[in-house]
């Protein structure tokens, strides 16, 4: 049976239509797909993201644990910033991408895919050997809500009972977090998202994730925020060209072949000078230096059909060279869009390609990520 999101009580209240989705019940949309994806774009979001798993690391080693464990360098990532990264196999292949948050001077926030949660959670137990850390399973009790959009911080700044205690969170940078109160309980605010507009995410007590929501939706009353599900999230993460993992990412994917090799830090150190050893460091390192087999690229769509997940890309006359990833019409465009994997030499931006949909070929361009970019 699919896991309750602690605030299954309100989309069921908003009548959103529930989903099954990496064993929970989540709500896919409440009123239409389009337009709560125009509403994060033009004025603001609300998400429940209780779904993602939160994993505590603490201990006096926790910032070497996770150097070891992560491909980032953790250790560098300054108090109250956030860093994206990946967990990789020791082959190199991505077990998940991650954010992780240094919330506490010596303890970090691990944030991983609803899917991987398990699994994320079992390679981190398993390195901890040699380590003076602990890996804590933070997911039963916490809950995740996002807001996100152009009005995000008005309507935070808006929202009653909740309490800038650690600073002023519109000066916040992108990928920083700040401690804050919602009706005298703790709330971690962090400057994080998946939708390539600004916004927030709030870490806090399931049992406190209700009336945050309430007090969110009557803030946001005045500056358009809407309720939004999975599809206006997925939908605004492909043309913000955010990887998902189980589509651009995958145990069979390492980070280079995803465009992503930057997250890799081969340039880790032991205080002494010398090369940090790392899980999957020697597979990613012999990665680098190789010639790549396939680059991952952005399509637009030159006519009405889109592409999907695992249709086949071709050139103009037919022969493959790959294979959709992630694909969709774009709301914000007007026309479809789609990420896939293509041999280098068709990778190149302005290769016109074509999209196999349904036994019809759909002709395509290769165009550089991401398709969407908001003003700053």
């Amino acid at each position: 049976m699919d896991t309750l999101s602690p605030l299954n009580d309100e989309h069921v209240a908003l009548g959103a239509a529930l989903t099954s989705f990496a064993g929970w019940q989540m709500p896919l949309r409440y009123t239409s797909d389009i337009a709560e994806h125009n509403a994060v774009r033009t004025a603001a979001g609300l998400f429940d993201l209780s779904h993602m798993g939160e994993i505590r690391i603490s201990g006096p080693d926790a910032a070497a644990f996770l150097d070891y464990a992560l491909v980032g360098n953790l250790s560098a990532l300054r108090f109250q910033g956030a860093r994206y990264t990946m967990i990789c196999a020791p082959d190199g292949g991505v077990i998940d991408d991650l954010i992780v948050y240094r919330d506490l001077p010596d303890a970090f926030l691990v944030v991983a895919n609803a899917s991987n949660h398990e699994v994320v959670m079992d390679a981190l137990r398993e390195r901890t050997d040699g380590f003076d850390a602990s890996v804590e399973d933070r997911s039963p009790q916490t809950a995740l809500i996002a807001v996100q959009g152009p009005h995000a911080l008005d309507i935070v700044r808006a929202t009653q009972g909740l309490d800038e205690t650690g600073g002023d969170v519109g000066a916040s940078k992108y990928y920083a977090c700040l401690p804050a109160t919602f009706a005298g309980e703790p709330v971690l605010v962090a400057r994080t998202g998946y939708t390539g507009e600004d916004g927030f995410e709030f870490f806090l007590d399931a049992a406190s994730a209700p009336a945050l929501w309430r007090a969110f939706l009557a803030a946001g009353q005045d500056h358009g925020l809407v309720p939004a599900g999975l599809s206006a999230r997925d939908s605004l993460r492909l043309e913000a060209g955010m990887p998902l993992y189980g589509n651009e990412l995958d145990r069979t994917t390492t980070p280079h072949d995803a465009g992503l090799g930057r997250v890799v830090k081969l340039d880790k150190a032991t205080a002494e000078g010398e090369p940090l050893a790392f899980v999957g460091r020697a597979a990613l390192e012999a990665r680098e230096a190789e010639t790549p087999t396939r680059t991952l690229v952005g399509l637009e769509g030159l006519g009405r059909r889109a592409a999907r997940h695992g249709y086949p890309v071709t050139r103009p006359d037919g022969s493959a060279i790959g294979v959709v990833t992630s694909g969709a019409p774009s709301p914000t465009l007007g026309h479809p869009v789609a990420m896939a994997y293509v041999t280098p030499a068709e990778s190149a931006p302005g290769t016109e390609l074509a999209v196999d949909v349904r036994g019809r070929l759909e002709p395509v361009r290769v165009v550089p990520l991401p398709f969407y970019r908001r003003a700053r």
